[in-house]
C-alpha cells in the first residue's frame, strides 16, 4: 500500500509538472521581444510589443510577461549616457573656437562657451526630471543585455513565414528615448538664449556658431537613432583615440615646433593649457569607462599616464619637424 501510494502521488506531481510546462508552452510568445500583458480580469493579452517602460526577461530568465522597468541604469550606462550628452557639448565649443578665431580668452569667447555650457547642463538636468520618477535626478531602466537589444526591429518574428509579428519597442528604456529628449531640450535652449546673448549683449559676434549648430543637433540625433547600440559598447574607445588625435592635431598646427616653444606656449597660454586639460580630462574619461574602476590601484594608475601622449609628442617633435627633413 506504501508504494502504490507513493506511485500516485509521483504520478500526480508529474501531472502537475506536464501541465504547468503546458500552460508556460501555451503562453510563450517568439522572438526575444515579443511578450504579453497581463490585463485586469487576470488574461494574458496576444504576444506583441511590449508598451514602453516595460521589457521581456531575457535569458537566463527567458520569461513571455512584459515586465516594467524599475533598475537603476548601470555605472557603465550612466557613463554612456554622459558621453552622449558631452557630444553636443564639445562641438558646440569647437564651433565657437572655430568661427569666432580669437587666439585668446576674450569676453565674447568666454560668454559664448558659458552660453553652451549652462544650455546644455540645463537639458541634461530637465531630461532627467522628465523621465520616470518624474521631477527626481535618477530614472528606472531596463537592462542592457545584447547589441540587438538597440534594434529590436530587425528581430520581430515571422511565424510560418506568412505573417510579421511587430515588437519593436525601446527594449533599453531609457536609453534610447532619454537622448533625443536631451537633443530637443538643447535645440529648444538654443533658440531661447543664445540669440539673445549674440544679437543684445555680443552685437552680431558669435553668430555662424548658431547657425552650425542648428544642423548640428540634428545630425547627432540621427547619428544616435542608426548607431546607438555600436556607440553603446565602443565609446570609451571612440573617446580615448579621438583625444590623442586632437590633442597631436592641436600640437602639430603650431608654426614653431621646437620643444621650448611647445611647452612655452601650451602652459603660459590660457587658452592653450584649457584645451590641453580638457582633453586629458575626456581621455581619463574614456579610461574610466573602460575599466569602470573595478581595481581602484590598477585604474588609478591607468589615470596618471593621461598626460603622456601629449608630452610625449613634445619630446620627440624636433625628430618629425618637416623642416629639419633633408633629401639627398
Amino acid at each position: 500500500m506504501k508504494n502504490k501510494k507513493k506511485t500516485t502521488k509521483g504520478h500526480c506531481s508529474w501531472q502537475q509538472r506536464n501541465h504547468a510546462n503546458q500552460g508556460y508552452m501555451d503562453l510563450y510568445c517568439l522572438g526575444l521581444y515579443c511578450g504579453r500583458i497581463k490585463t485586469e480580469n487576470g488574461t494574458w493579452s496576444d504576444c506583441g510589443a511590449c508598451p514602453r517602460g516595460y521589457s521581456v526577461a531575457q535569458w537566463p530568465e527567458r520569461n513571455y510577461q512584459c515586465l516594467p522597468c524599475t533598475s537603476t541604469p548601470t555605472f557603465y550606462s550612466w557613463l554612456y549616457l554622459g558621453f552622449m550628452a558631452l557630444l553636443p557639448l564639445v562641438l558646440e565649443w569647437y564651433l565657437i573656437d572655430q568661427t569666432v578665431k580669437r587666439r585668446n580668452f576674450t569676453k565674447e569667447l568666454v560668454l559664448l562657451h558659458i552660453s553652451a555650457l549652462v544650455e546644455n547642463v540645463v537639458a541634461s538636468l530637465l531630461s532627467l526630471l522628465i523621465m520616470s520618477p518624474t521631477g527626481k535626478l535618477m530614472i528606472n531602466s531596463c537592462q542592457v543585455h545584447r547589441l540587438s537589444d538597440w534594434y529590436t526591429m530587425l528581430h520581430n518574428p515571422n511565424p510560418g513565414y506568412k505573417t510579421t509579428l511587430r515588437c519593436t519597442q525601446e527594449a533599453v528604456y531609457p536609453l534610447y528615448s532619454i537622448v533625443f529628449i536631451n537633443y530637443a531640450l538643447v535645440l529648444l535652449l538654443l533658440f531661447l538664449c543664445r540669440p539673445v546673448l549674440v544679437g543684445k549683449v555680443l552685437r552680431g559676434e558669435g553668430k555662424k556658431s548658431v547657425y552650425l549648430t542648428m544642423y548640428l543637433i540634428p545630425g547627432l540625433a540621427v547619428l544616435h537613432a542608426t548607431c546607438c547600440g555600436l556607440l553603446y559598447y565602443s565609446f570609451p574607445y571612440i573617446v580615448i583615440i579621438m583625444s590623442v588625435v586632437s590633442v597631436a592635431a592641436h600640437l602639430a598646427f603650431r608654426l614653431d615646433q621646437s620643444m621650448k616653444s611647445l611647452l612655452i606656449s601650451t602652459f603660459k597660454d590660457v587658452r592653450n593649457l584649457v584645451i590641453l586639460v580638457g582633453h586629458w580630462l575626456l581621455h581619463a574619461y574614456g579610461i574610466v569607462a573602460i575599466t569602470q574602476l573595478k581595481e581602484p590601484l590598477l585604474n588609478g594608475a591607468l589615470i596618471s599616464l593621461v598626460p603622456f601622449p601629449a608630452f610625449f609628442y613634445i619630446l620627440t617633435s624636433k625628430f618629425t619637424d618637416p623642416s629639419k627633413l633633408h633629401i639627398n
